[in-house]
């Protein structure tokens, strides 16, 4: 997760106050971290997925209590925009993989999205959340909003459809 800057709280409240420069810098925080987490979920609609979470954010800004807390709200907000758009416009089986890079090859890298692409937002959004961003158990059902057991099976799932999608 990214670093919070340390005059954060401040920011955040002079956005919650109106100020508009203050809105623009907590703005020019707190994209690309939200761009971070819808591109993987949303895929082609990560860009739209993007703006609707901070449009979200923006407008729901008045109602954050804790301002120290501000990433992980975002977060939820963003994951929560993330897996409506990619429910929303459900994709379509891309093409199955040819040979598999060596380590290090940049194709590897588009490889892995094509893998994560054949997931279900449900499912990338568990792989983002315990696998990239490092959130344990209850924190990812606390922000999709499901019991910490469905998370776990979730990801269980999840991991063996990647696998099975990687092999093919």
């Amino acid at each position: 997760m990214q670093e919070p800057p340390p005059d954060l709280a401040e920011l955040v409240r002079a956005a919650q106050g109106g100020d508009q420069l203050a809105v623009g810098r907590l703005l020019d925080q707190i994209t690309p971290y939200v761009r971070r987490l819808c591109g993987p979920i949303a895929l082609d609609d990560g860009a739209d997925a993007t703006q609707e979470a901070l449009i979200v954010v923006f407008r729901k800004l008045r109602q954050l209590r804790e301002p120290d807390a501000l990433f992980g709200w975002v977060r939820a907000i963003a994951v929560r925009e993330a897996v409506r758009y990619a429910t929303r416009t459900a994709r379509s089986q891309p093409a199955e993989l040819g040979e598999l890079p060596a380590p290090g090859d940049p194709q590897l890298a588009a490889d892995i999205g094509d893998v994560l692409s054949r997931l279900s937002p449900e499912h990338r959004a568990v792989l983002l959340l315990r696998d990239l961003e490092g959130l344990d158990e209850r924190q990812t059902a606390t922000l999709l909003a499901v019991a910490p057991g469905t998370v776990k099976s979730r990801l269980s799932r999840a991991r063996l459809s990647f696998r099975k999608a990687w092999q093919q």
